[in-house]
């Protein structure tokens, strides 16, 4: 009891945000001794052993070929130690770490239990930030189209027609569609979208939904709302009378 009063433990939690779930990870605790007067050595040596589990926990559960933005949150100053530490300690297995230090965002919450989490996204600048993320991956797979479209026509197509018969020969590789078709006010051709996203998703292709607010989502809106990039070529598809969705207007 008496060691225990000495000591308070600390807590820290490494959790996954998806778009309609949080799942928790990894739970730690540490106990941290009490800074005592004219020696801090105990305290200092704990408080490096606590950011030492939860970098190797961030190492094997962050996955940086998925994972866009890193958010660290902590009361006071202990989320900035934290990052100077995992950010500047040469160890190997922090490598992975340093290399995506760019993902990293530091802010405020109240404790290190997986409910600040709801606290930490409420907020106007996090949200903001989040937003841009999301928006650069938007970006970068618009430019992704736009190439292909310029060097390998027959590998991008756009138009619900074209995009539909690719995805009927599982060929997609890369559908790009903004949310605004999902809010189509015919409901049939709202069945289609999301029928036409878990398909692609489901054969192994990758699926960009583009905010309709986002300038990103106004150029592929352009574009009919929906375009794809192709597993292989299929010239076949220029032969198909071209058709816009003219029911994608919001309801």
């Amino acid at each position: 009891k008496q060691w225990y009063q000495r000591r308070v433990a600390i807590t820290a939690g490494v959790c996954l945000v998806r778009q309609s779930m949080t799942i928790s990870r990894a739970k730690i605790e540490v106990p941290i001794p009490r800074k005592r007067r004219g020696s801090c050595t105990n305290h200092d040596k704990a408080m490096l052993r606590f950011f030492d589990t939860i970098g190797n926990a961030m190492v094997r559960h962050i996955d940086f070929d998925i994972v866009k933005c890193v958010l660290v949150a902590s009361p006071g100053f202990v989320k900035d130690k934290l990052i100077e530490y995992v950010l500047s300690t040469e160890r190997n297995e922090f490598k992975g770490l340093r290399e995506n230090k760019s993902k990293f965002v530091l802010c405020h919450s109240s404790s290190g239990h997986k409910h600040a989490v709801a606290e930490i996204l409420s907020d106007e600048n996090i949200a903001s930030r989040l937003s841009d993320t999301k928006a650069a991956a938007e970006v970068r797979a618009l430019e992704a189209f736009y190439m292909m479209l310029k060097n390998e026509p027959t590998r991008a197509y756009y138009g619900p027609t074209q995009c539909f018969a690719a995805s009927d020969q599982e060929a997609i590789d890369v559908l790009l569609v903004t949310d605004s078709l999902f809010r189509a006010s015919d409901v049939v051709t709202r069945k289609r979208y999301v029928q036409l996203v878990e398909d692609v998703k489901n054969y192994g292709g990758t699926v960009h939904i583009f905010s309709s607010l986002h300038v990103s989502g106004e150029k592929l809106g352009l574009l009919t709302g929906v375009a794809a990039i192709l597993r292989f070529p299929m010239p076949e598809l220029e032969n198909i009378e071209f058709e816009s969705d003219s029911s994608s207007d919001e309801g």
